[in-house]
């Protein structure tokens, strides 16, 4: 790398701007825009010196730039981690990818040893590329060019730093005479002035010390993007494990699972029609049948998927047949545990149906959704003998796992299932309502406004509004760097019905807040509140 100057000052500015934009500030568009920053910090730095990135690497930029957007669109806590993760995971493979652009083709092994060389870079490589001393072109003015111009760099630092001791007292002097003037602009200086007190060095230091390491970090990221992400071995599918277990006892394991996966899904399609009545003949109710269900079949789904992939690395498979016989075990293996889904699908279906919906239930939703997505992936690539694909094929699904969770708008959709499920005489839960992120509010609002909600439900929705505009009222007003569009539109939301709201009592004692109706009805408002399952 040629141009260094651009290098150190790009990883320094956004180094500090990790502290201006996030010190002291939550999550909201500060994150975006750092990573919008940091992309076009790289792009410039890398560009300069004539670094093009691989087209397929330019692609990996969408992904990236939709999900860091999703973390000021997005405020429930689920979604908002996994769009900051896979924000920053992208970013990790763009770095690893830059020039060979060769992520497509990653195998297992690929990505875990990509990782490692780019974590080694963030902590060694900006101290390699400086220890590295560059030689003179020529003997003679060439030789002596470098030792000149350091000497009048420094030259130049202790001028400066000569002008900044002299005008030291001649500003001292002009300050006090303008403050004497002036009694704000006296106030102003005196505040600036107490910045640098001693009681707040600690944190200037901590401060100091993380935007350093920031900038250390990005430079070795910029820096392993420019010397390191040419050169993608990949292992051409080479297991992490030699294959050591034979076909027999391999054909052993996947035919004893295949045969116990068989008797369960005999019995459980007696449930697939006509639940309720099997249930109540076999003495079960919803809450049993349900909810000690559904998370186990869904372990059982992701440890079969495990247990295939694990096989398929070790297992030796020496002729066609053996080949053929090992595929199709897994297969029948991978169809049954979709099976098995189905029924752990409709085990947490009939459970919201009586006890409702709320976060966990809806993120198992989706988990079983795209494993059995993934399931049935795996079984394509086993039939077109792409197993190597399998790593590209698990990262897009954990993608869209995380992209339907924001598209989908989990407390929102909880607003809308519950209000459903309220239509129809069951009870509302405002505190938990109440409890969820900014998403719900627009959601509560268009309920709240529905002419052809029950006025015992809408009491209840009015009381999870009030109780929101209330914990709303406690908050502090958040900073630029902490704006959300879910906050924004919640907020114009709340004022088309504050009007109606106003008519709803808040009792704030000693013990909970309580929200008491224009009826008199109490319902409970809790800024906390444990969702359970």
């Amino acid at each position: 790398m040629k141009r260094t100057t651009i290098l150190w000052i790009t990883a320094l500015v956004l180094g500090w701007l990790v502290d201006f934009l996030f010190w002291n500030h939550t999550f909201g568009i500060n994150f975006a825009i750092y990573v919008l920053l940091c992309l076009a910090g790289g792009l410039l730095v890398l560009g300069r010196n004539g670094l093009k990135p691989a087209g397929k690497s330019l692609l990996l930029l969408i992904p990236i730039l939709f999900f860091a957007a999703l973390t000021f669109i997005r405020q429930e806590p689920l979604s908002l981690f996994l769009s900051a993760t896979f924000t920053i995971g992208l970013m990790s493979l763009l770095a690893v990818s830059y020039l060979g652009g060769k992520w497509p083709s990653y195998g297992l092994t690929d990505y875990i040893v990509q990782t490692f060389r780019l974590v080694g870079s963030l902590f060694a490589r900006p101290l390699i590329f400086l220890s590295e001393t560059p030689q003179p072109a020529a003997a003679g003015e060439g030789a002596a060019a470098t030792p000149s111009r350091s000497r009048s760099g420094w030259k130049r630092f202790w001028a400066i730093l000569r002008g900044m001791l002299i005008a030291l007292p001649v500003l001292a002097l002009f300050a006090g005479l303008l403050s004497s003037a002036d009694l704000v602009f006296a106030q102003r200086l005196h505040a600036l002035t107490g910045l640098f007190s001693l009681a707040y060095l600690p944190q200037y230091l901590l401060r100091a010390f993380y935007i350093l390491l920031a900038a250390y970090a990005l430079a070795g990221a910029f820096l392993h993007a420019a010397q390191k992400s040419q050169d993608e071995k990949l292992t051409s599918g080479k297991p992490l494990l030699p294959q050591f277990l034979g076909f027999t006892e391999a054909a052993v394991v996947l035919g004893a699972v295949v045969a116990l996966f068989a008797a369960f899904v005999v019995i459980q399609f007696q449930y697939f029609f006509g639940a309720t009545a099997n249930i109540g003949v076999q003495g079960y109710t919803y809450s049993e049948y349900a909810r000690r269900g559904f998370g186990e079949l869904v372990a059982v789904a992701f440890c079969s998927l495990l247990l295939f992939l694990g096989l398929s690395g070790i297992v030796k498979r020496q002729s066609p047949a053996q080949r053929w016989g090992f595929s199709g075990l897994g297969m029948a293996m991978l169809v049954l545990v979709g099976v098995i889904l189905v029924s752990a699908f409709q085990r947490m279906l009939l459970y919201e149906a009586v006890y409702g919906f709320s976060r966990l239930r809806i993120y198992t939703h989706g988990f079983m959704i795209w494993l059995g997505v993934l399931l049935a992936v795996v079984v394509l690539l086993e039939l077109l003998r792409r197993e190597r694909l399998f790593p590209l094929a698990a990262m897009l699904a954990c993608l869209g796992f995380g992209l339907s969770l924001a598209l989908i708008n989990v407390d929102g959709s909880i607003v809308r299932q519950n209000v459903a499920r309220a239509r129809t005489g069951q009870e509302l839960d405002v505190a938990y309502l109440a409890s969820l992120s900014t998403d719900s509010v627009p959601a509560l609002v268009q309920a709240y406004q529905s002419s052809s909600l029950p006025s015992g439900t809408r009491q209840a929705v009015g009381a999870v509004l009030a109780c929101r505009s209330y914990i709303f009222s406690q908050q502090a007003n958040p900073d630029w760097r902490a704006f959300t569009l879910t906050q924004f539109w919640s907020d114009s939301a709340l004022k088309t019905v504050q009007s109606s709201l106003n008519r709803y009592q808040l009792q704030a004692g000693d013990g909970p807040v309580t929200i008491v109706s224009p009826t008199g009805k109490k319902f409970p408002c809790q800024d906390t509140y444990s969702s359970g399952d």
